[in-house]
């Protein structure tokens, strides 16, 4: 076998590495630790959320896979912030984990070009700075041009309970012990980072009827733009809370717990806190909000969001029965924090691909963030551009004006994370132009040039956008925009007009509500791509500019910019600093001519 590229690991970021390379042409081997764990879901078996439903949605208009797994595996969908402005509202899906888990694994298996292998990776081969093969745990090499190291919470990964450590990872697998070791030796810089995730309750254990039932949408808003039929709702959720008594339990054993007795050396995530951190930085917060959810329609475990933790046992058992509806609590799987390597996502271009080592790419969890969603959109990112680097054709980038993975691509690249980095709608500062409804407008065709987004996709997002075009003129025409700008005000179609998408009418009727605020947020894109199209050459040597602070010499040789947009968000490179590139960059170009 003629392999082209091996992607390191099949969680949620490999498995979107590996389907994107193998439906560009490319011959690819994905590795897993474990047949068993394909797109496990070992936190909350859920997609999408605020800001992470925009992700999902970017990764279907790109051609990937999630976004179908999560409409044919769902439970229960939401439309998240509803009452908030279209900038905001996100699609959430609670999803049947064994079911997402056996529809990935099945698609992997039947793509055509991709192999799956039961195997460790241990080190990734280079010579004269590329990559040119990865060596398993047996002692074989598969040779290869490229790697795509997707390695989740794995890299030498500790499950932590009160005061007991395993070498584990999620859910009792093994940890991939090995590749650290020759991460370090390419030039890499490791950190610890820490995530956690509550316990599972048997079902049968539960009081249902003392807690607030959460019923889906209906009809449901699929994630995929190519699901035709809408997901059926087929379980609800559960809302219940803490109390007093459960902060009382909390507060007297803080010495138990791994992050408080020292146990704990890794930085955790300042979004998706565990409990007792929450009980003590919000102390004056009488209760916490939980939300009960199923990981199956045929699975007796139920997941309480919110409620994560690495105390003892004994003191999880009084601390989950201490809670309205939980009081006979039986914990089938304790709460648990885990503890794993990650690089540093600065050595990252935004690409994905480390600077100093062609053929190597990196994506999910290993570049510190978190979340499911977060690392499905790197791993299609990677994949692409792991598949242009071996045909020798330029880079895939998505810049911050053009869709939430180049904001997160952008941050993790430029800016760095500190703590396990999670994507928000905050994060993005074109985000009423980055609408999770208008993700297939804003990058479907740009898929389907490279040859990713498949012809049925093009012909959706082509007939969408020319609807939409159609029904703002129709609307203009029929003097209806100001009716319309009111925010109560619905789009609804006379039948005279002909038959359009109901996605179209969302669209135009979008366009025209928010025109205003668009046309602002297009003056200021346009103003901001004057120093995003400022090119940076990749061999400046900084040290040799005269009047760059010497911090901004060393982090600007460090991260390589591409742009002075780029450089611009780099910590430490001042706006004194970017008006010195400014003139240098002036003077070189008079120069040349």
């Amino acid at each position: 076998m003629n392999t082209q590229v091996v992607v390191i690991g099949a969680g949620h970021a490999g498995c979107e590495a590996a389907l994107a390379c193998a439906r560009l042409g490319l011959q690819t081997v994905l590795m897993t630790l474990n047949i068993e764990s394909i797109a496990l879901m070992p936190c909350n078996p859920s997609i999408g959320g605020t800001g992470k439903g925009h992700l999902v949605r970017e990764v279907d208009a790109l051609g990937g896979e999630m976004g179908i797994a999560a409409d044919r595996a769902l439970i229960q969908g939401r439309m998240l912030n509803t009452g908030k402005g279209p900038a905001v509202r996100s699609l959430r899906a609670q999803e049947d984990k064994r079911a997402y888990h056996l529809i990935m694994t099945r698609t992997l298996f039947a793509q055509e070009r991709l192999t799956v292998v039961q195997a460790e990776a241990s080190e990734i081969l280079t010579e004269n700075g590329r990559v040119t093969g990865v060596r398993t745990d047996f002692g074989d090499v598969i040779s290869c041009a490229a790697a795509v190291v997707c390695t989740g919470v794995y890299l030498k990964s500790n499950i932590i309970i009160g005061s007991e450590i395993w070498n584990q990872g999620p859910q009792g697998l093994l940890p991939a012990n090995r590749l650290s070791a020759s991460l370090q030796d390419l030039g890499l810089s490791l950190r610890r980072f820490k995530t956690g995730t509550p316990a599972r309750v048997d079902a049968r254990s539960i009081d249902f009827d003392r807690m607030e039932f959460q019923p889906g949408d209906e009809p449901v808003t699929p994630f995929s733009f190519l699901t035709d039929v809408p997901p059926k709702n087929k379980a609800g959720c559960y809302l219940t809370w803490t109390n007093e008594r459960t902060h009382d339990i909390i507060r007297a054993n803080l010495h138990r717990a791994p992050m408080y007795s020292g146990l704990i050396h890794g930085t955790g995530a300042r979004y998706c806190p565990s409990i007792e951190d929450k009980v003590t930085r919000f102390a004056d917060k009488d209760r916490h909000q939980l939300f009960v959810e199923p990981e199956g329609l045929d699975y007796p475990e139920w997941y309480i969001q919110g409620m994560s933790t690495g105390m003892p046992r004994d003191v999880q058992v009084d601390m989950y029965r201490s809670i309205r509806g939980l009081e006979r609590a039986v914990l089938v799987r304790l709460a648990y924090a885990i503890e794993y390597d990650c690089i540093d996502p600065t050595a990252l271009s935004p690409a994905l691909n480390v600077r100093h080592i062609q053929g190597l790419y990196t994506a999910g969890q290993i570049n510190g963030t978190s979340g499911y969603e977060e690392a499905a959109a790197q791993g299609i990112l990677a994949g692409i551009n792991a598949s242009l680097y071996i045909k020798n054709e330029p880079p895939f980038l998505l810049t911050r004006d053009q869709a939430y993975i180049g904001v997160m691509a952008d941050d993790l690249t430029t800016k760095g994370t500190d703590e396990p980095y999670r994507m928000m709608t905050s994060r993005a500062e074109y985000r009423l132009f980055l609408r999770q409804d208008n993700a297939d407008l804003r990058l479907t065709e740009r898929a389907h040039r490279i040859g990713l987004a498949g012809d049925e996709r093009m012909r959706l997002a082509e007939r969408k956008q020319r609807e939409t075009e159609e029904l703002v003129q129709k609307i203009a025409e029929h003097h209806m925009d100001a009716r319309l700008r009111r925010p109560e005000e619905k789009l609804t179609v006379p039948p005279e007009w002909g038959e359009y998408l109901p996605s179209s009418v969302e669209e135009a009727e979008l366009t025209v509500k928010f025109e205003g605020y668009l046309s602002k947020e297009r003056a200021r894109i346009k103003e901001a791509r004057v120093m995003e199209e400022k090119e940076l050459p990749p061999d400046i040597r900084y040290a040799d500019i005269d009047g760059l602070r010497l911090e901004a010499r060393q982090k600007l040789d460090r991260q390589k910019p591409l742009s002075l947009g780029q450089a611009s968000r780099i910590p430490g490179v001042s706006p004194a600093d970017i008006n010195v590139l400014m003139v240098w960059l002036s003077k070189k170009e008079r120069e040349g001519k």
